[in-house]
C-alpha cells in the first residue's frame, strides 16, 4: 500500500477500510490532469437546446422563447452555441458533431430535441422525447446514450394544441399518451463514444427496430463548424473538403481532421449560415444554408446541398431494418489521416474501453449492491453527460456584433445588463441540458458533490469557476443564472467547496489548501455582500428573497410584497447561519497552517452566535422566527408600520435551521490555541451566547455543538420531519407539510387571500412559470442537507440520542439510522419496488413495466410528495444526482 503522498489523485475510496483500487480510467484522469494527455479535448459538450436561451435572444422585450423558437432552429444560424441529440464537441466547441435521424415521415429530420415553450407547456416548459444517458467515463474515454425514436410522423402539432388546452390542474400531455409506441413501433438508436487515443474520436450508432415490422431508417451522423465567422470572428474560415472517401476539416486553430464513415454513405456538404431567403426575404444571400441536409434528405433538394465542401457535412446511409433486428453505422474523427484500417480494430477498441469503464465503476461501487448500483452509475453518467459549453460575452451581448444589426436600446437597461463584466466560454455542469441549458449557481454547487466521487478535479475547477472576477460581481454577488444574474441563490458554494476538499483529503491523503484558500478569500466577500443586503434591519434576521425555493412562500419572494414591509425568512437566516460556520470550519482547517486565520475564524463564529440568538430568542424585538407554541420555525413578516406577523406555513423553511451545525473537537482546539482563547473568552464575557452552545466533557476538553437547534427543540423538529402525517414521504421529506391539504394556509390582504395548500405534484399556480413546486413535493438538494446535518449531530450526541423515527412508530434511532432512514427512502424514487417497477417511472404504465424503458432511468428535477412520481426536468441529474452519494454512504453502512 502506498502512503499519502504517493497516493494518486484519482481512485475510489472508502474511509472505514482505506481500501485503495486503481484502473486504467484512473491512470487516464491523472495524466489528464497532470497536463499530459489532454483526453477531457473532446467530450459531450453539446447543448441540447441553444434555441430560446438568453444569451440568442436579441429582442426588445426580452422573450427569449419567442425570439428564437424551435420551429426556426434548423434554419437560422445560432451565435452563443450549437445543440444536436448526443452531441460531443472539442472543448472551445469549435467543430460539433451529432446523430441525425429521419424516419421517412417527418417533414424535418430529427437533430435536436422537440418541446414545449415555458407558455406552450401548461407546466412551463417541457422537453416532449424519450432520451437516456447510459454510462459514461469521467474523460470520457466511452460515453453511451440511447434516443427513442418514434417510427410515426412525429406528432409536433399535437403534442402543441393539447397541452395548451390543458390548464395547471390537468395532467401533462406526454409523447407516449399520442400512441406513437404503441405496438414498439420505435427505434431505440444507442449513441456510443470512445476515444482511441487523444484526438482519435469513434462513434458507432446501433438501431433496433422494436416494432413488429421491416421499417426503413435514414442515419446521418454529421459534423459541422459553430459559426464565429459571421458574427465578427478572427482568422480564416474553417473548411470542409472531400478527399476521395474521407473528409479533411481544416481549422486555424483546431488543426486538420480527418473523418470517415465505414460503410461508405452519402457524402453531402451545406454551410452553417442561416437561410436568409427563406426567413427574411433575403434573394441575394447564397448556399447552400444551415438546413442543406434537411433540404436533401426530406425533400431531395440537390440543389440545397454541395458534394464537395462546406463548413457543415453529413454521412448520410439508408437502412432497412427488419422486425428486432438493427443496423450500425460508425465513424472516426482523426488527426491521423485515414487509411485502410481506420476500421480494423473498430470494435475492438469500444470493448476495450466498456471493460476499462466496468473496471472503473466496479471500484468505485464497491460494496454497493446491484440494482443501487445501476441507478448509481446512470446517475453518474448523467452527471458527466450534463456538461457543456457555455460562451456568453455580456458586453458583446448588449452592444452587438460588428458587421451585425444593433440590438435594440432597450437591452442596455434589461436583463443582466449591470452584469456587463462577464465573459463566459467554460465547460460548465448543467441541471439540464434541454429545460435548463444553462448553470444555476446552487445547483453547481450541489452537481459537484457526486462528480467528486468520480472526478473531483472538475469538480474543483466548477466551484473555482464561479469565483472568477468574470463571473462573480464587483460587489460580490455570485450570478443566479442567465435569466437574472442578479438573483439570489441560498449560499451553498462555501458548503460543497468544503466537502469537496474533504472528499478529495480522503483520496489523496493530504488536503488541497490553496484550492480552500483561494475561494474561501474570494467567498469573505460575497458573505460581506449578503450581510450588507440582506439583513435589513441590522439584526442578524435574514431575507434573502427568492433563494431557489420558488412558490414555496405565501408571496413571490422575489418582488415587493403587496403588503409594503419585507419578511424576515427562517430560511434565509438560515442559510447565513450555515454559511458562518462553512466558513468558520474553512477558517479552522486553514488555521492549521497559518495562524493568522484563527482571527477570521473567530469572526464567523461570533458572527454565528449572534445569528443564533437572534434567530432563536428575538423576543426583544417582538415576535422571533421560532413559535413556542407549534415548536417550530417560520417566516415572519414586518409591515411598514413595525408590526410583526408570523406566517406559519410549515415548509422546508422551518426544517432548513436544522442544517447550520457544527462540531468543535477538543482536540482541533489544543492545535489552535488564539482561537481556543478567543472563544472562550467570548463565551464568558457573553453568558447569553454561551447557553447557545452546548458542552460535553470529552478526555480531559470539552466538545462543543455549535447549531440552531438543540436538545428539546431539535426532537421538536425531528418528530415534525418524521411524522407520515406532516413532512415524511416513503420517498423522502417533503417540501411542505401534508397538514396543510386539510389546513390551508391563507392570508387575508385588503380583500385579496393569499392561500398556501399541500400540492404534492405540479404546480397549480404560474409563479415562477409554473414548472417548479415547493408546496409538497420532495426535492433531493434539501433533503441530502438534512441527511447530513443529521450525520453531524449525532457525531456529537453519539449513539445514545434516541428520536422516535418515524414519529408514532414507536421505534427508536440514533440520528444517524435517522440519516439512513432518509437515504433509503430516497434510494427507493428509484428502485425496484416489490411490484418489479420504481416509483419515480410511473409515469405511464410503459414506462413503469416495459423492460426497455424501465431500466433507462429519468433524474426528475423533483418528485411527487405521495407516490414518488417524477415531475419537471427529466434529466435533472444535476441536484438529482446527489443520490450517488446518497447511495455511497448507504454502501459504507455510515
Amino acid at each position: 500500500m502506498t502512503t499519502p503522498k504517493e497516493t494518486p489523485k484519482h481512485f475510489a475510496y472508502d474511509p472505514r477500510k482505506r481500501d485503495w483500487g486503481v484502473s486504467s480510467e484512473h491512470d487516464r484522469l491523472q495524466h489528464n490532469d497532470d497536463g499530459k494527455e489532454n483526453w477531457k479535448h473532446w467530450g459531450p459538450y453539446l447543448s441540447e437546446r441553444q434555441w430560446g436561451t438568453v444569451r440568442e435572444d436579441y429582442s426588445s422585450d426580452g422573450n427569449a422563447w419567442d425570439n428564437f423558437s424551435f420551429d426556426v432552429s434548423h434554419l437560422r444560424t445560432y451565435r452563443w452555441g450549437e445543440d444536436g441529440i448526443g452531441g460531443w464537441s472539442d472543448d472551445e466547441q469549435q467543430l460539433c458533431f451529432c446523430l441525425g435521424m429521419w424516419n421517412g415521415k417527418d417533414h424535418i429530420i430529427k437533430e435536436r430535441l422537440f418541446g414545449l415553450t415555458n407558455s406552450q407547456g401548461n407546466h412551463g416548459e417541457d422537453v416532449k422525447e424519450y432520451y437516456y444517458y447510459l454510462d459514461a467515463t469521467p474523460t470520457h474515454s466511452y460515453a453511451k446514450m440511447l434516443y427513442k425514436y418514434p417510427q410515426a410522423h412525429f406528432p409536433y402539432d399535437q403534442l402543441k394544441n393539447v397541452n395548451r388546452e390543458r390548464g395547471f390542474h390537468d395532467p401533462e400531455f406526454e409523447l407516449l399518451d399520442t400512441g406513437i409506441f404503441d405496438e414498439n413501433r420505435y427505434f431505440d438508436v444507442y449513441i456510443e463514444y470512445a476515444q482511441a487515443g487523444v484526438d482519435d474520436l469513434l462513434v458507432r450508432a446501433t438501431a433496433y427496430n422494436r416494432g413488429p415490422e421491416k421499417a426503413q431508417l435514414h442515419l446521418m451522423p454529421q459534423l459541422w463548424f459553430r459559426n464565429t465567422w459571421s458574427f465578427g470572428g478572427k482568422g480564416e474560415k474553417p473548411i470542409m473538403k472531400r478527399s476521395g472517401g474521407v473528409v479533411t476539416i481544416e481549422h486555424a486553430d483546431l488543426g486538420t481532421f480527418y473523418a470517415t464513415a465505414e460503410d461508405g454513405s452519402d457524402v453531402i456538404f451545406c454551410n452553417n449560415d442561416t437561410n436568409s431567403p427563406t426567413l427574411y426575404g433575403a434573394s441575394s444571400a447564397q448556399g447552400p444554408f444551415k438546413d442543406g441536409l434537411n433540404a436533401y434528405v426530406v425533400n431531395g433538394n440537390k440543389a440545397a446541398v454541395s458534394s464537395e465542401s462546406g463548413t457543415k457535412v453529413g454521412f448520410l446511409s439508408k437502412k432497412d431494418i427488419e422486425a428486432g433486428g438493427s443496423a450500425v453505422v460508425r465513424i472516426r474523427l482523426s488527426k491521423t489521416a485515414a487509411n485502410g484500417d481506420s476500421f480494423k480494430n473498430f470494435d475492438a477498441t469500444f470493448e476495450k474501453r466498456i471493460s476499462e469503464a466496468d473496471e472503473f465503476y466496479g471500484i468505485v461501487q464497491k460494496d454497493v449492491e446491484k440494482d443501487q448500483a445501476l441507478i448509481q452509475r446512470q446517475a453518474l453518467a448523467g452527471m458527466i453527460w450534463t456538461k457543456q459549453y457555455f460562451n456568453y460575452n455580456v458586453f458583446q451581448w448588449l452592444q452587438g456584433d460588428p458587421g451585425c444589426p444593433s440590438p435594440p436600446e432597450e437591452r442596455k437597461k434589461g436583463r443582466n445588463s449591470d452584469w456587463e463584466h462577464m465573459v463566459q466560454c467554460d465547460i460548465i455542469s448543467m441541471p439540464d441540458k434541454w429545460e435548463y441549458p444553462w448553470y444555476a449557481a446552487w445547483d453547481l454547487a450541489f452537481h459537484c458533490i457526486p462528480l467528486a466521487l468520480v472526478d473531483v478535479h472538475f469538480a474543483k475547477q466548477q466551484l473555482l469557476l464561479m469565483v472568477k472576477d468574470r463571473y462573480m460581481h464587483p460587489n460580490g454577488q455570485l450570478p443566479a443564472y442567465e435569466w437574472n444574474f442578479g438573483d439570489v441563490n441560498p449560499p451553498v458554494h462555501g458548503w460543497a467547496t468544503y466537502r469537496v476538499y474533504e472528499i478529495d483529503k480522503q483520496l489523496r491523503g493530504q488536503g488541497d489548501t490553496q484550492f480552500l484558500e483561494v475561494i474561501f478569500h474570494r467567498l469573505m466577500i460575497n458573505f460581506t455582500w449578503w450581510v450588507n443586503r440582506k439583513d435589513k434591519e441590522d439584526m442578524n434576521v435574514f431575507q434573502g428573497g427568492f433563494l431557489g425555493l420558488d412558490n414555496i412562500g405565501v408571496f413571490d419572494r422575489s418582488h415587493a410584497l403587496p403588503t409594503g414591509g419585507h419578511i424576515n425568512q427562517s430560511d434565509g437566516t438560515a442559510w447565513m447561519a450555515f454559511y458562518c460556520l462553512t466558513l468558520m470550519r474553512m477558517s479552522l482547517e486553514l488555521a492549521k497552517d497559518n495562524p493568522i486565520y484563527e482571527d477570521i475564524a473567530s469572526k464567523f463564529l461570533e458572527h454565528f452566535m449572534l445569528i443564533a440568538k437572534a434567530m432563536t430568542k428575538f423576543t426583544s424585538h417582538g415576535v422571533g422566527l421560532w413559535d413556542e407554541e407549534d415548536k417550530f420555525f417560520y417566516d415572519v413578516l414586518t409591515m411598514p408600520d413595525g408590526n410583526r406577523i408570523p406566517l406559519k406555513v410549515r415548509s422546508m423553511v422551518g426544517l432548513l435551521p436544522l442544517i447550520a451545525v457544527e462540531t468543535i473537537e477538543p482536540e482541533l482546539l489544543e492545535k489552535l490555541p488564539t482561537f481556543k482563547r478567543r472563544m472562550e473568552n467570548m463565551l464568558e464575557a457573553r453568558p447569553d451566547l454561551h447557553e447557545l452552545v452546548t458542552e460535553w466533557n470529552e478526555g480531559g476538553g470539552k466538545k462543543r455543538l455549535l447549531s440552531l437547534v438543540r436538545g428539546d427543540r431539535l426532537k421538536a423538529i425531528i418528530k415534525r420531519l418524521g411524522d407520515p402525517a406532516e413532512f415524511l414521504s416513503e420517498y423522502g421529506i417533503r417540501s411542505l407539510s401534508r397538514v396543510h391539504g386539510d389546513r390551508p394556509y391563507n392570508f387575508e390582504w385588503y380583500g385579496s387571500n393569499f392561500s398556501v395548500n399541500y400540492e404534492p405534484g405540479e404546480s397549480t399556480t404560474g409563479m415562477f412559470g409554473g414548472n417548479s413546486n415547493w408546496r409538497g413535493p420532495i426535492w433531493m438538494p434539501v433533503n441530502y442537507l438534512i441527511l447530513e446535518s443529521l450525520q453531524k449531530f449525532n457525531e456529537f450526541y453519539t449513539d445514545d440520542y434516541k428520536v422516535e423515527f418515524p414519529t408514532g412508530s414507536g421505534k427508536e434511532l440514533a440520528l444517524r439510522e435517522v440519516a439512513s432512514d432518509i437515504g433509503q427512502r430516497l434510494v427507493a424514487l428509484f428502485a425496484l419496488g416489490k411490484d418489479g417497477q420504481r416509483a419515480s417511472m410511473k409515469q405511464h404504465p410503459k414506462m413503469a413495466e416495459d423492460p426497455h424503458f424501465r431500466d433507462n432511468l429519468l433524474f426528475w428535477e423533483y418528485f411527487h410528495g405521495d407516490t414518488g412520481r417524477g415531475i419537471g426536468a427529466n434529466h435533472q441529474t444535476g441536484w438529482t444526482g446527489c443520490l450517488a452519494k446518497v447511495i455511497q454512504i448507504l454502501s459504507m453502512k455510515i
